[in-house]
């Protein structure tokens, strides 16, 4: 049986989060264990993703995703883009 889970629901967005993260190369571990992130900061990123009206978007994004070489940065509409790109490790 899937789990359908609705948009505002906090482990649907996390997943979204760290899914478009890692699509770009992002660890969020590595980037909190690195300093570079904090466990707000990385809050701060979900509740955001939890307000975007872009979710299928976003979904449709991600689900193009599979098997292709890794992006270089996260989609254009995605509210947290510029913020999950500068976390990338340089």
């Amino acid at each position: 049986m899937s789990h359908m889970c609705i948009p505002g629901d906090t482990d649907f967005h996390f997943w979204l989060t760290r899914s478009v993260g890692r699509c770009i190369g992002l660890n969020f571990r590595e980037a909190m264990d690195e300093g570079r992130l904090s466990a707000d900061g990385y809050r701060n990123l979900v509740q955001s993703c939890q307000a975007c009206p872009h979710v299928d978007s976003c979904q449709h994004w991600l689900g193009g995703q599979r098997g292709m070489p890794k992006m270089t940065r996260a989609p254009d509409f995605c509210p947290n883009g510029r913020k999950l790109d500068s976390l990338r490790p340089h």
